[in-house]
């Protein structure tokens, strides 16, 4: 051990055990430094009386007491929280337990717990309590609902749902279908004719501001049947109904014009029916089978298509040019319009090609070109009839491996063809630019000049080809 460790927690020379005895003399072991004297203060209030050895705790098992008045504190007592000869254990209670007492409490009642006390542990206060309810309550209400929300999500056939909605107009672009149509179907009209006898539907096109409306000869005519106490009513896309007059008709053409009396009505512009091409849109307006503004839409499937329809009772022909289209044209369309992909009139719908048993459309219909309907509209509102070129022949239909188009079978008096020395057996075969490969075509060809004009005519006659001069005179 270090020396100077040892003089300092070493035992003092002379002490074998943990302390030195009394009366020891002590050592001096370097400089220690001790606790300062108690105040003498202290002293006199707390330190044992002059000449007194009593210790503080009297060895277990002494009773001896105290003399004087502490005597008294636990003379013939036992209480060992009073008894300072007591050793440092846990006793018996310090007061004797009092049967008579503990059985009175038994049997007396306590005072009874509040609902709050149970609750709570306490008391509280009555606002509280009605804070508390009323905060449980909307907990509960919320809880019902979300529980009613999610029992309607569980239902797979109903559901609160929102559909997604596109913009207006997107597939709308000027030039469409729809927009055409929107601009079109204002000049188009459903056309009503009762007679005594009956009665018949079909549509026309409003052509001028003074009211005046194109359509077929045999809607307003119920084909030759109506006289001049028909009733004419038309029918306007926004429900106006008007009763028209006949202006006039072309039962040759199947062309009609009629006139009404409105305000400021939507007029339909007169389109070029030679700048037509096979394969352009085209979209057919009117009133099939009564479903009055009802739009089709086609293309041109054929151009120069002649049609003959009629001609019963001895009558003449309806013989026009026609525009074929697949445009779905059923009755009731005819006198409509047949508009291009600009909206404008190229062709008055008139007929359909139907297969035996069906009379319904198999997308084969014909129109009469517009620049036709203008030519002979004018004339009807001008002079109130129409008058055709003509040669003064009556023609058949052949086709040989030497001659093919409108064979002469007759010759009229003073007509045209006599005039130009045309011969019955003669096969017309051209007329101006215009080939002739039928009858019908022959119609059509002379009627595309007006009366009094002289057009070269191609024809074969005894195997050779000539071509004539003819002065076209009018039916």
């Amino acid at each position: 051990m270090d020396p100077a460790a040892a003089v300092v927690f070493g035992r003092p020379s002379g002490v074998d055990g943990a302390f030195s005895p009394i009366g020891a003399a002590r050592v001096a072991v370097g400089e220690v430094r001790s606790a300062p004297p108690t105040p003498e203060a202290l002293v006199s209030a707390f330190g044992r009386p002059a000449g007194d050895t009593s210790l503080l705790q009297r060895p277990p098992g002494s009773r001896e007491p105290l003399d004087g008045a502490d005597a008294a504190l636990w003379a013939g007592e036992s209480d060992p929280w009073r008894d300072p000869a007591a050793g440092a254990v846990i006793g018996p209670p310090a007061l004797a337990k009092d049967d008579d007492a503990d059985a009175d409490e038994d049997t007396k009642a306590g005072p009874l717990l509040s609902l709050s006390d149970v609750l709570f542990g306490r008391r509280v206060k009555p606002l509280a309590l009605g804070v508390l309810g009323l905060v449980a309550l909307l907990i509960g209400a919320a809880g019902g609902f979300v529980g009613w929300l999610v029992a309607r999500g569980g239902d797979a056939l109903t559901s609160d749902v929102t559909l997604a909605r596109t913009e207006v107009g997107k597939e709308r672009p000027a030039g469409s279908v729809s927009d055409i149509a929107k601009r079109v179907r204002p000049a188009v009209v459903s056309i009503e004719v009762k007679i005594a006898q009956g009665g018949g539907t079909g549509s026309g096109v409003v052509i001028d501001g003074s009211g005046y409306i194109v359509t077929n000869w045999h809607v307003v005519t119920l084909e030759g049947r109506a006289d001049a106490s028909a009733k004419i009513t038309t029918v306007f896309t926004d429900g106006t109904r008007a009763e028209a007059q006949l202006v006039g008709t072309d039962p040759k053409t199947d062309l009609a014009v009629i006139k009404v009396k409105v305000t400021n009505p939507t007029v339909l512009r007169f389109g070029d029916s030679n700048e037509l091409q096979v394969g352009d849109s085209v979209l057919a307006i009117g009133s099939p089978l009564g479903l009055t503004d009802t739009v089709t839409e086609g293309i041109v499937s054929a151009l120069h298509r002649p049609v003959v329809a009629g001609g019963d009772n001895g009558e003449a022909p309806i013989t026009y040019d026609a525009i074929q289209t697949d445009a779905a044209v059923n009755q009731g369309n005819s006198g409509g319009p047949l508009v291009d992909s600009t909206g404008a009139l190229v062709g008055i719908n008139s007929a359909i090609r139907s297969s035996a048993g069906n009379t319904g459309s198999v997308g084969l219909g014909f129109a009469i070109p517009s620049n036709d309907a203008k030519r002979i509209a004018e004339a009807i509102i001008r002079d109130g009839s129409v008058k055709h070129a003509d040669m003064g022949a009556n023609v058949k239909s052949v086709s040989a491996e030497t001659a093919e188009g409108a064979q002469v079978v007759n010759v009229t008096d003073g007509g045209a063809a006599a005039k130009a020395g045309l011969a019955e057996g003669d096969v017309i075969r051209k007329v101006g630019d215009r080939q002739v490969r039928n009858a019908a075509e022959l119609t059509v060809a002379v009627r595309q000049y007006q009366p009094g004009q002289t057009v070269p005519v191609v024809l074969a006659r005894q195997g050779r080809e000539l071509t004539i001069q003819v002065t076209l005179q009018s039916d």
